[in-house]
């Protein structure tokens, strides 16, 4: 199975995990979504400060700056595998 299919089935797979994953997982599989389907975040548009979930999210992808979508998508489809969703 090529990657791009692979990163789509977890995709889909990741909608229907059998538990709710904690916080930094969602985090995680959301920078990961975002790296490998847009590449590097826009930082010239930080987030509120007060906007707390926003700047949750928009720090967790910044930390994946210069990771390959080929990358995010492998290690996209590794976490949700993890997480029980083959």
């Amino acid at each position: 199975m090529e990657l791009k299919e692979a990163f789509d089935n977890a995709v889909a797979a990741s909608k229907t995990l059998p538990a709710r994953p904690d916080n930094e997982t969602l985090l995680q599989l959301y920078s990961l979504f975002k790296q490998a389907t847009e590449g590097d975040i826009n930082t010239d548009n930080p987030p509120g400060m007060f906007d707390f979930v926003a700047k949750a999210k928009y720090d967790a992808w910044l930390k994946l700056q210069g990771t390959s979508p080929e990358n995010a998508m492998e290690r996209y489809v590794g976490l949700v595998n993890q997480l029980g969703g083959n």
